[in-house]
């Protein structure tokens, strides 16, 4: 009975890393949406299929002779091989060419852009309201398993050790089925806002997107990130331009809907996928690396 009531403290002590597991991956897009992602939404990667945690193996450390220590002084360990040095041919003489044009510059700040986007803002709504879904059902679930260690607790003295090892072994298949389901819908937000994302990326990135045509509409053929300049003047800046054309073109983007996965969806070949684009990105002589038969095709190309 001793022995079973240590293993019952472990499986209590436990307990929290469910909601550790969970509430990480669910509420990670917070912090990253106001790091240096530059406002993007992107949920951090869930890990559906934890396994349940290891008894934890106790060493006994083993001390180190002083001497080893000593065996060799730090310059000599640190000292770089003495290597060959083969000789390399000397560069050819290039003959010149016409210089390239000069340069026309504009500046944009993407952050700023997704700010004015209204897609942008749908994207935080929408997924914003699954994540916080989640993040509740994920508490209740934790308040719920932490009652019924209790429960156990309180009742293991009436118990016998093998009902005990029987409602504990319970409580270790019911958290691991809570961090596997909860770890999957973490999935499907992180990679329904991937596909959401996506979208508003080709449309603003594509050599026809919408930066390269109001860059082409200034004559302007180098365009820099606001937060790598200095100084420039206000009329090198295209944001508020490149953010009004943006809502214009695409006011709304196609979010999977929730409880669906994407991974189903890009495989019913309803639409173009990640894949596709990847294969034309390449051209037409060169063909991706199969991907293996449960692996995720946005995670693959993302």
């Amino acid at each position: 009975m001793v022995m079973t009531l240590t293993s019952l403290m472990r499986t209590v002590s436990a307990g929290a890393l469910l909601a550790a597991t969970i509430l990480v991956s669910t509420s990670g897009a917070h912090a990253q949406a106001a790091g240096g992602n530059g406002g993007w939404f992107v949920p951090k990667a869930a890990h559906p299929n934890a396994p349940a945690p290891r008894p934890v193996q106790r060493r006994v450390p083993v001390s180190v002779p002083e001497e080893e220590n000593d065996s060799a002084p730090v310059e000599q360990q640190q000292a770089p091989p003495v290597l060959p040095l083969p000789p390399i041919p000397a560069p050819p003489t290039i003959a010149k060419a016409s210089p390239p044009p000069a340069a026309v510059i504009g500046v944009i700040n993407v952050q700023a852009v997704m700010q004015i986007s209204s897609a942008w803002q749908e994207i935080q709504q929408v997924l914003g309201a699954r994540r916080d879904r989640l993040a509740q059902a994920v508490q209740r679930e934790e308040a719920a398993w932490r009652g019924e260690q209790q429960k156990l607790q309180a009742q293991a003295r009436t118990l016998t050790s093998d009902q005990i090892q029987l409602r504990e072994r319970h409580l270790q298949e019911r958290r691991a089925k809570d961090q596997h389901d909860f770890g999957n819908q973490a999935r499907l937000i992180q990679e329904a806002a991937q596909v959401a994302m996506h979208q508003i990326e080709r449309e603003l990135e594509e050599p026809n997107g919408i930066i390269a045509a109001v860059a082409a509409a200034h004559n302007m053929n180098l365009i820099l990130h606001a937060e790598q300049v200095v100084l420039h003047v206000g009329g090198q800046d295209i944001t508020e331009e490149v953010g009004t054309q943006l809502n214009k073109t695409l006011p709304h983007v196609f979010i999977p809907d929730d409880g669906v996965d994407p991974e189903q969806l890009a495989r019913s070949g309803k639409m173009p996928t990640t894949a596709d684009e990847q294969r034309q990105a390449q051209g037409p002589q060169q063909e991706p690396p199969a991907a293996a038969p449960n692996e995720s095709v946005l995670r693959q190309h993302h």
